[in-house]
């Protein structure tokens, strides 16, 4: 039976898989929230944040590249790519290797965007962790990124920026939100 102090759906009777997945669920949906509620003044959402994250640590990903990063639909991430292009935080550029596919880059107004806003957006989220220990949370952390490798295992195999530009790009300013 679950407490008052619990979400209704986080039964104590549930196997620990269903409880774990449940509970996976409701913290994923939660922190989403949270982190929209940060990004609404400035018409952002966190879908649009987490593209322009994966895009700004992988340098120019094709947008099949940037769906399979997202775990999402190709349909999906075209339309986030649209309403950043709209708002000049994402630019997509004819591959020079294949005219057919379409790269994905940051500009600099994004860039700009999030260097003024990351520690503030670091130091929120920080604030939702702190029920956990620094202990609690690294092996928290550690969990995680384990299922995500045994669930996605395309986790393992998303492209990595080409060594060539990765000097030029790894200092850039606002490719590390949280």
């Amino acid at each position: 039976m679950s407490t008052p102090d619990k979400s209704p759906f986080l039964d104590d009777d549930l196997t620990p898989s269903v409880r774990a997945f449940r509970a996976t669920l409701y913290l994923a949906q939660r922190l989403r929230y949270l982190m929209d509620e940060r990004l609404r003044a400035d018409g952002l959402t966190t879908q649009q944040a987490a593209l322009l994250t994966l895009v700004g640590a992988l340098g120019t990903p094709s947008l099949k590249q940037a769906a399979a990063g997202l775990g999402s639909t190709h349909q999906n991430v075209a339309q986030l790519v649209q309403a950043l292009q709209r708002k000049g935080m994402l630019a997509v550029h004819d591959d020079p290797a294949d005219g057919r596919r379409k790269l994905l880059s940051v500009t600099e107004a994004s860039r700009s965007y999030w260097a003024a806003r990351d520690d503030g957006d670091h130091a929120a989220v920080a604030t939702w962790f702190t029920a956990l220990s620094a202990a609690e949370l690294d092996t928290f952390a550690a969990l995680a990124e384990r299922l995500v490798s045994a669930l996605d295992p395309r986790a393992d195999r998303m492209p990595r920026r080409d060594t060539e530009r990765a000097g030029a790009e790894a200092a850039r300013p606002g490719d590390n939100r949280g």
